[in-house]
């Protein structure tokens, strides 16, 4: 049972796809919570996905849409507010997709049209979605705009690719369009930067299985999993946040702060006989 912390609340969710995904633990928590929302995500994903089943779960009502077609976003936007009955207090973007992490080419062999489709989906859809609340001025008030990123925005983590781009303009945007939206519409935006995280998109990373053990044995907390940062949106999504914008919030155990943990520290040393370390000393 849920305490109501979003009880009155109107939400659009963008991404979710299947149980995997933190999208889909943010509309479950949600609709718990006494939140009514739609749901978005694409065509394909709406006709064929596991969507649907969430939708009839949270009495949602799923409207498909390219979030990179401005188009989709207004209809998306102007349907929520019509079907929810009045503006919105959050949105969650939960969308990021790289066909050069998909087709297996390194960062020192991209493909730029694949580039350019990767920031397009994963960061500038984050603006297209901004620019069109803000145009149909479809957001009350004090309401909470939400982007996942990942630290990968700001320290190079193996095999993330040109993903680690798209989260650093997806973080930038928050802040540019965060410092419009609060001064002209008192909304709030921010970016979770959340643990590496076991979901459909995040299982095509490169050494995925090897990052998420990394990062838990590093952060003193261990990693936040989906339902962790479910519960963290919601906690934005509410009232109790309504000061915080145009922040990164990182959501992982402590990872972000550390350099080398007691943990690793024994494991690296390991990893060398006796005569080896003496030499590096």
């Amino acid at each position: 049972m849920g305490n109501n912390l979003l009880k009155g609340k109107r939400g659009i969710i963008f991404g979710a796809l299947n149980d995997m995904s933190i999208a889909w633990k943010v509309a479950e928590l949600a609709h718990e919570e006494g939140a009514t929302f739609t749901l978005s995500n694409t065509h394909v994903a709406c006709r064929m996905g596991d969507v649907t089943k969430l939708a009839e779960k949270t009495g949602a009502e799923l409207i498909p849409a390219d979030a990179t077609n401005v188009e989709d976003l207004e209809n998306v936007f102007k349907k929520s507010t019509e079907v929810l009955g009045g503006k919105i207090d959050f949105v969650l973007h939960s969308i990021g997709m790289s066909l050069n992490v998909r087709k297996k080419r390194v960062y020192h062999d991209l493909d730029y049209n694949y580039l350019q489709k990767t920031l397009d989906i994963s960061a500038i859809s984050f603006h297209k979605m901004l620019q069109v609340a803000f145009k149909q001025d479809a957001m009350n008030e004090w309401a909470s705009v939400l982007a996942l990123s990942y630290v990968a925005a700001q320290r190079t983590l193996y095999g993330y690719n040109d993903m680690a781009d798209a989260k650093a303009l997806l973080e930038s945007i928050a802040r540019s369009f965060g410092y419009i939206f609060g001064r002209q519409k008192k909304v709030r935006v921010n970016t979770i930067s959340q643990s590496p995280t076991v979901t459909t998109a995040g299982s095509g990373v490169k050494g995925i299985d090897g990052l998420i053990d990394f990062s838990d044995r590093m952060s003193p907390l261990g990693n936040a999993d989906a339902e962790d940062c479910a519960n963290f949106c919601l906690m934005m999504f509410s009232d109790y946040a309504r000061k915080v914008t145009m922040q990164n919030l990182y959501h992982d155990g402590g990872f972000s702060s550390m350099g080398m943990s007691m943990r690793a520290m024994k494991q690296y040393n390991k990893s060398f006989d006796s005569g080896e370390i003496e030499d590096l000393y």
